[in-house]
């Protein structure tokens, strides 16, 4: 997507406050950080990927892309087809064994628009996500990830995830994932293996990855915002846990869960520059 055309729908966003202070701390030198994307190091203006269900107030702009591309449909067809199709294939993939079911967004969006032309496909796609699920970069966001490839960390993501995910880090930092510091071997979008977090799967492959490199699950920490999503299969896998609670839209609790209810993570943050710090003091234990 060209840059004029990203103007059109991104526009800045800052984070919430939550009530959460920082506090706890690492319990091991840390070799690797694992990422969350959504209200981790992107502010999601629904605080996660997606759309929500509920009528959205965006539908007026839904309506214009639809004209855009020459879809005859209302956008309430357009959303109901859409979580049809998904809902669809979640059910299929249950069916398979797989426990949390992921999509390949482009591939539910041609069943939905009867498109053939997945280029068309994904850039409606793209257009549509940034309409219902606007992002931003959290403050501080290069810096840490700048001074976390300074340090010589492994730097991994584990992340629910579509095809257009990677694409905010060019939108917005000018650079690929990789270029920033990301090791490909230890990126894991949901999309691309059919399953999404709390699935433990991911993690586990992260894991076995950096195992054979040398590194155990007590030298890497895993950031996310999510309590069940992110600390809670990061935490069951043995990797060190950091909770990022710098914004209120995305900041996930869960404390009515059985799974999360006695569980916490080993750190902290309301703000990205205060990881490195934290990491500084583990390397001191």
């Amino acid at each position: 997507m060209n840059k004029q055309l990203l103007k059109a729908y991104v526009r800045p966003l800052r984070p919430i406050t939550t009530a959460l202070k920082a506090a706890g701390r690492l319990r091991a030198p840390v070799q690797c950080v694992l990422f969350d994307i959504y209200g981790t190091l992107f502010i999601s203006d629904t605080g996660d990927i997606g759309v929500a269900k509920q009528n959205s107030p965006r539908m007026e702009a839904i309506g214009k892309l639809l004209h855009k591309f020459n879809v005859r449909q209302t956008p309430e067809e357009l959303v109901q087809g859409l979580y049809r199709a998904i809902e669809s294939r979640h059910a299929d993939l249950c069916r398979k064994g797989i426990d949390f079911p992921e999509v390949e967004i482009d591939r539910i969006w041609a069943q939905v628009l009867k498109r053939s032309d997945m280029d068309t496909v994904r850039q409606f796609a793209v257009e549509f996500e940034l309409i219902v699920n606007p992002a931003y970069p959290m403050p501080h966001l290069a810096r840490m990830l700048a001074d976390c490839k300074a340090r010589r960390l492994q730097l991994g993501i584990i992340s629910n995830a579509q095809f257009y995910t990677p694409f905010l880090f060019m939108w917005f930092l000018n650079l690929e994932p990789e270029q920033i510091g990301f090791n490909k071997e230890l990126i894991y979008y949901s999309y691309k293996y059919s399953r999404a977090k709390p699935s433990p799967a991911l993690f586990s492959m992260a894991a076995e990855k950096l195992v054979a490199q040398g590194i155990p699950p007590t030298a890497v920490v895993y950031l996310g915002n999510d309590m069940l999503n992110d600390i809670y299969p990061a935490h069951n896998i043995g990797f060190q846990t950091a909770l990022f609670a710098g914004d209120k839209r995305s900041l996930r609790l869960r404390e009515k869960d059985p799974r999360c209810r006695d569980l916490t993570a080993d750190l902290v943050i309301t703000d990205l520059d205060q990881l490195l710090p934290s990491i500084d003091q583990a390397s001191r234990i």
